[in-house]
């Protein structure tokens, strides 16, 4: 290695990674082409590694530039919260806070949660890093994280608010058109809202006794939020969180005593965030919401 690489040359080599040509990457940036051109070329030669091989589709990572992307994804992390680090004052209500969630949660339950929180707090801002991935705390990938797995990293702040039920709705309107089963061995000749490719989702449905595979569903999608719609929208019947079928369109449980799957929810952060007032403000605030929000039953 001739020379320490600056931190541009691994943003701009990120970009040409995430959008595969210098261009792309340049627009994402802001940069001009040649700029970002450079960039890579620089870091080749500090690293001693030719890093893109061009392809008919642009530009395609080498063997060497896969192994630096988690490297440098990781880096991006950090840059990110230090920039939110300044971005505020740490004893005050002021800055922005980056809260990572699933989909669905933080498309449908936060924003409420959220727009209280700033009505009384109008100094914080905030980021949602939205993904069904968990998001790694511990590389600042987020500053704090809902999640529906118990955390297992020892360097986090992590409370436990409840579960979040899943349980089988349909919109009324689908049931006056169709009747409303009794029970699972009633569900022959209905509409079933289920997965596409993601069969693993299938797995979650085997304490329910629904005797189930991708054949099996009427309509199929893997987005969770457009499953949601559907069932919304009177397509069928299909798995929703309960606290969100009590919401209009109010949707009908069905088989209550069968399809009732807990989700361990947890609202977590590094330790080291704790002594941030606003982080605190937020972390607390979460904690509290969305345990009132596992209660709806």
């Amino acid at each position: 290695m001739s020379q320490t690489p600056a931190w541009d040359h691994y943003r701009s080599f990120l970009a040409v990674v995430e959008h595969g040509s210098l261009s792309g990457a340049a627009r994402a940036l802001g940069l001009t082409q040649p700029t970002l051109a450079r960039h890579v070329e620089q870091l080749e030669a500090a690293l001693g590694a030719r890093l893109f091989t061009r392809s008919p589709q642009g530009l395609d990572p080498t063997d060497p530039a896969q192994r630096l992307v988690p490297h440098a994804k990781t880096m991006a992390a950090a840059a990110a919260a230090a920039s939110r680090a300044a971005d505020g004052d740490a004893a005050t209500l002021t800055g922005t806070v980056r809260i990572a969630a699933s989909d669905v949660v933080g498309a449908l339950v936060l924003p409420g949660m959220l727009r209280d929180l700033r009505a009384a707090q109008p100094g914080l801002s905030f980021e949602l890093a939205l993904s069904n991935e968990a998001s790694d705390l511990l590389r600042r990938e987020a500053d704090i994280a809902i999640r529906m797995i118990r955390p297992e990293q020892s360097a986090l702040v992590a409370k436990r608010v409840g579960e979040v039920m899943l349980g089988a709705f349909a919109h009324p309107d689908y049931l006056a058109r169709h009747g409303t089963p009794d029970m699972p061995d009633d569900l022959a000749g209905h509409d079933l809202i289920g997965v596409d490719r993601d069969l693993s989702a299938l797995r979650g449905l085997d304490v329910t006794g629904f005797p189930l595979d991708r054949a099996s569903f009427a309509y199929r999608l893997d987005n969770q939020i457009a499953h949601i719609e559907a069932i919304r929208q009177g397509l069928g019947i299909g798995i929703c969180q309960v606290g969100l079928a009590a919401r209009a369109p109010r949707l009908t449980r069905l088989f209550a005593d069968w399809v009732a799957i807990p989700l361990e929810t947890w609202v977590t952060m590094h330790e080291d965030l704790r002594g941030d007032a606003r982080m605190r403000v937020t972390f607390d605030h979460l904690c509290r919401e969305m345990a009132a929000y596992c209660r709806i039953a």
